[in-house]
């Protein structure tokens, strides 16, 4: 059975708990803000040589040597356009004292440094017999809605844990399980299509991805909410992919229990959706396979037929992400939803374009994309907007079929995916699809080595104006 390890959620201190007061100070700011200071403080910065580098801390004593006054440097404008979350990547050099928040920041970057610190306390522990370690803790700060930053921080938590959790402990049981658990928290309802009721339920393409694995393909289906705009959101949950038969070499298999990472990331921004209550008609698909080999596998130059009647020559069975989406997309689609998010770790090409910290997106509703740019750069969660290139529709024709899911040459493979995928959205105007990565590949400020979710924060600030709750 799937556990979160987030069983002690993010949080703010108590208002009523003693605090020592914790400054935030740029670079640039340092001498004046210093000569603000008490005698001793100003002393005691000179003797360490404190110069307020991005993430350097000071802690400073009084007369009786107990902390007087802790103090962490934000770098210069060159230093903090490079790296987010500083205030959260100090968080474990400080001691475990509570802390109230002096700050000259704005509304956006106070939201982003205080998000920072909650999701400083996330690390992975499940499989390792150690006791958190105690982390300092702060008092929410002043004209912040603390309430929405947990929520964030809570769905951030949650889909790191679920790209964490190897294959072994995640396969698509154990997502349904963590699934179903997500609804029950909010008193949604929920249910799973398994195994052969796919194909009665017309939804032939993710039976044939996960039909090999001794582990049953499903879809996972949950509605919330009874009124207001329609959004659904759809997330690749493929949560071990060896490539099928066109076998992945070991390398390439290392990092493939976050191949679930689309799932993981709608189901993380659905917690943030309902736990803030919006008057929304929400729906999340995870069509949830393991992409493995054995003799009734997929092979290269089959021919399936999607649940929309198109039909599809498999040039790779390592392709089959899009796959289980489409399926779902089409499915999606028959309710025309005011708006239609799918997310998935799609393509190599893609990190190719933008590296692991970007995630592309595509759409065709140049407001919506207007607002994700927007909202991605006041989250700092950094996407970029890629093309439904027209043009580019041929090579994904193979001629024998109406559709090829992994055309040759090599080029435009995120692009090409994208234009798969539109193919299964014919009612729905809002579309927009990501191409993520999922996993941080070396520790950051308040980002750890592992799973974390893209573009939901960003998707969490632009929906409100897109959907005009």
């Amino acid at each position: 059975m799937f556990q979160t390890d987030s069983s002690n959620p993010p949080g703010f201190a108590s208002e009523r708990d003693p605090a020592v007061d914790l400054h935030l100070v740029d670079a640039e700011d340092l001498i004046p803000w210093t000569e603000r200071q008490s005698s001793g403080v100003r002393a005691w910065l000179a003797a360490t040589g404190f110069k307020a580098g991005s993430g350097e801390v000071a802690l400073c004593p009084d007369a009786q040597g107990a902390l007087s006054l802790a103090v962490i440097g934000r770098g210069t404008a060159r230093d903090r356009a490079r790296q987010r979350f500083c205030l959260g990547g100090a968080r474990t050099r400080l001691p475990a004292q509570v802390f109230h928040l002096h700050h000259h920041l704005d509304q956006a970057s106070l939201e982003e440094e205080t998000l920072g610190w909650l999701l400083a306390e996330y690390k992975f522990r499940r499989f390792r017999n150690q006791e958190p370690a105690e982390l300092a803790e702060l008092i929410a700060p002043q004209g912040l809605d603390a309430k929405r930053l947990v929520a964030i921080a809570e769905g951030e938590c949650l889909t790191r844990d679920l790209i964490n959790m190897p294959a072994s402990h995640m396969g698509p049981e154990e997502l349904e399980t963590a699934f179903m658990s997500l609804a029950k928290r909010h008193g949604a309802e929920a249910k799973a299509i398994r195994g052969e009721a796919l194909l009665e339920q017309n939804l032939p393409l993710i039976h044939t991805v996960g039909r090999a694995s001794s582990r049953s393909p499903r879809l996972l289906d949950m509605r919330w909410g009874t009124s207001g705009p329609r959004l659904t959101l759809v997330g690749k949950g493929v949560c071990f992919d060896t490539g099928g038969l066109n076998l992945k070499p070991g390398a390439s298999m290392g990092l493939m229990k976050k191949d679930m990472g689309g799932a993981a990331t709608v189901m993380g921004l659905a917690h943030m959706i309902m736990s803030q209550g919006w008057n929304v008609q929400l729906r999340v698909l995870v069509p949830a396979v393991e992409n493995a080999v054995s003799g009734n596998a997929m092979r290269p130059g089959d021919i399936v037929t999607a649940r929309n009647g198109l039909t599809i020559e498999i040039n790779n069975t390592d392709a089959e992400g899009r796959l289980v989406l489409a399926d779902a997309l089409s499915l999606a689609d028959d309710e025309n939803p005011d708006a239609l998010i799918c997310m998935a770790t799609l393509t190599g090409a893609a990190r190719v374009a933008l590296g692991p910290d970007i995630a592309p997106f595509f759409t065709d509703d140049t407001d919506f994309a207007a607002q994700l740019m927007q909202s991605g750069t006041e989250m700092r969660d950094p996407l970029w907007q890629m093309p439904f290139h027209t043009a580019y529709e041929e090579m994904i024709e193979p001629g024998i079929a109406d559709l090829d899911n992994a055309p040759g040459g090599g080029m435009a493979g995120s692009v090409t995916a994208a234009l798969f995928l539109r193919r299964f959205v014919t009612g729905t105007r809002r579309f927009v699809h990501f191409d993520i990565y999922g996993y941080q590949p070396r520790p950051a400020p308040a980002r750890p080595k592992g799973g974390v979710g893209q573009g939901a924060r960003a998707l969490f600030g632009a929906l409100p104006a897109v959907l005009n709750l």
